[in-house]
């Protein structure tokens, strides 16, 4: 099975490569530039009047009724309580987790979906109207950005990640306001937040104040309650 898996993948990156003539390159690029702009239009039409909304990432993996599942479920479930709406990647374990406490507390579930080659299948609990589903993984982290008034990051692989670091890295640039983000699991992220403060910032490839860029946290109170006295302090308003 991984022998198979590794001649497909041989034979993409061959296909890849082969010389293309200037009429394929151009019709190629001329139709990806259009399906760019219609993920964008689709994505601004249906979010633009979605209200607050906080962001939840976590691993497409997390298995229901494991902890990290249950506490997903129940930071959404308090954040839409609390008048919130929920966006998350539109998948299954920790996305689905959080779109299904949004829904069960009777408020706005949005899901981000993402085709990839295993296809990701949307789960059941996002509102018929707010489900979008994306090409392109860069498309897709700019809704998550620019509707969101704040992230919860639970344990998660390098999606997770990726999402996380795009998300500090536009506030400490000023390419974003200011907003809350909130780590989730003491003990999952000890290892990367160490090495950040021991490796990273003794090299002086970030600043101290950079560590204040995100909250770490265990429970699904500590979360909410991050969140809530932020805005306690800053109005509700767009990030981008």
């Amino acid at each position: 099975m991984y022998r198979e898996k590794e001649i497909n993948e041989e034979e993409i990156l061959k296909n890849a490569f082969k010389p293309k003539t200037w009429q394929e390159i151009k019709t190629h690029d001329s139709w990806e530039i259009f399906q760019i702009l219609s993920e964008f239009v689709q994505g601004f039409d249906k979010l633009a009047s979605i209200g607050p909304c906080v962001t939840i990432f976590g691993s497409a993996r997390a298995k229901p009724g494991s902890h990290h599942y249950k506490l997903a479920e129940e930071i959404a479930y308090l954040l839409t309580k609390k008048g919130f709406g929920i966006i998350t990647g539109g998948g299954p374990g920790i996305m689905e987790a959080a779109n299904k406490g949004a829904h069960f507390a009777g408020g706005i579930s949005v899901g981000l979906n993402i085709e990839l080659p295993h296809e990701q299948k949307h789960n059941e609990f996002i509102d018929p109207d707010k489900l979008i589903t994306f090409k392109h993984f860069f498309s897709r982290k700019v809704m998550f950005i620019k509707y969101a008034q704040g992230y919860i990051v639970l344990p998660g692989g390098f999606g997770t990640c990726d999402e996380m670091f795009e998300a500090l890295t536009l506030i400490q640039t000023k390419k974003s306001l200011r907003f809350p983000i909130v780590l989730v699991g003491k003990e999952y992220y000890k290892g990367l937040i160490d090495w950040l403060k021991e490796t990273v910032l003794y090299n002086e490839y970030i600043s101290d104040s950079d560590l204040c860029l995100f909250s770490l946290v265990d429970t699904a109170e500590e979360a909410v309650d991050v969140i809530d006295k932020f805005y306690q302090k800053y109005d509700l308003k767009p990030n981008l």
